[in-house]
């Protein structure tokens, strides 16, 4: 079951990156639902796996791959609208490959081994195409101005961010190096 919502995520990747990208190609309302089922499939697909007990470090880097797929790709469809800076969804990518590589050979996990700022950027990774969509709907037409001045602001704050995150993991074998000698 936490597979088919991550299934579920996974398959809006497409819809909501041209979504984004073209703000013809589905009306607001129908973006705003697709990316509220995106982040309760976020939200409930962990939740569900450790409910049923079918939690397992393959399901947990399916659920990150597909985050780092769908917001990646979203980004890029909100950069080519000119919304956010075309750099974040490319520092995204960059910072989970690090995060896959770094849990696998540096930590010799199975699981994924999260960071601190990695982990609150990857929630917040959300926050601008909330943002954007919300821009789109006739209720918030009174406000977008500020909203598009929020996703600007937010974008590069996530861009300063996952810099220092990528850094804090390219630091971290220093760090542990340090801790063995």
């Amino acid at each position: 079951m936490a597979n088919l919502l991550t299934g579920l995520r996974l398959l809006l990747v497409l819809p909501v990156a041209l979504a984004f990208a073209d703000t013809e190609y589905i009306s607001p309302l129908l973006l705003a639902v697709l990316m509220f089922s995106a982040i309760l499939s976020d939200y409930f697909d962990g939740k569900v796996a450790r409910l049923t007990n079918t939690a397992s470090p393959r399901g947990q880097i399916f659920d990150h791959a597909t985050d780092c797929l769908f917001v990646s790709c979203a980004l890029t469809g909100a950069a080519v609208a000119g919304m956010v800076s075309p750099v974040l969804p490319v520092l995204i990518v960059i910072a989970f490959t690090q995060y896959i590589l770094d849990s696998h050979y540096l930590y010799k996990e199975k699981q994924l081994h999260m960071s601190f700022l990695g982990r609150w950027n990857g929630v917040f990774y959300f926050v601008p195409l909330c943002l954007i969509s919300a821009s789109r709907l006739e209720f918030f037409s009174n406000i977008v101005p500020l909203l598009r001045v929020l996703v600007t602001v937010l974008g590069w704050t996530l861009v300063t961010s996952t810099i220092l995150s990528i850094a804090d993991r390219a630091i971290a074998p220093l760090q542990i190096h340090r801790k063995t000698e």
